[in-house]
């Protein structure tokens, strides 16, 4: 392979990325241009940055091909949800209306019992933390209390103020039945 030869801008812009990135991997990227740029031999590179030289020789093709922007690391895109994302707003009403609705003898959901709920109704088997990911993605929150749900309906409202007010009437504990009388 032939020597890269570098303009003095690009050694400046090379050399400025090299010193103010963050992530140790691309400083590796740009230290094995700057090393290349100076003479140095491929296996002599791999051997500082200490990675095998095929990737040397190919962060060196792709520089050559289209500069800094060939150097960035681009990740995989991996595997596609299981949970289809069309199913968020299902999962937000059962969390809503509680496990109670959903025929569970619960007062809160958990991760596991929306993942087992899910595998159920919908015949899709997941996990519980790819269950987690999917809530944390679109702002669902199974452990809510309940009661949060409530606070704005004016009838339910009205009849914990009666529930309440008839527990204040109702007679002392610890006071024994013929006392009072």
């Amino acid at each position: 392979m032939q020597r890269l030869r570098l303009t003095a801008r690009e050694q400046a812009q090379l050399e400025h990325t090299f010193k103010t990135t963050a992530d140790r991997r691309l400083r590796d990227r740009w230290q094995a241009i700057l090393m290349a740029s100076r003479g140095r031999k491929r296996k002599h590179i791999a051997q500082d940055l200490g990675v095998h030289r095929t990737p040397v020789r190919l962060w060196l093709k792709q520089y050559q091909a289209e500069g800094l922007a060939g150097l960035p690391i681009q990740w995989a895109p991996g595997q596609p949800g299981r949970i289809p994302e069309a199913l968020a707003a299902t999962i937000q009403s059962w969390v809503k209306e509680g496990p109670l609705s959903c025929g569970l003898d619960r007062a809160n959901w958990t991760y596991e019992e929306l993942a087992t709920y899910l595998a159920r109704t919908e015949g899709i088997p997941i996990k519980r933390s790819a269950l987690q990911a999917f809530c944390q993605r679109h702002d669902i929150h199974p452990y809510r209390p309940t009661y949060r749900y409530l606070r704005g309906d004016p009838e339910r409202q009205q009849v914990a103020r009666e529930e309440l007010a008839a527990l204040k009437k109702s007679p002392r504990r610890g006071v024994c039945a013929a006392e009072s009388r």
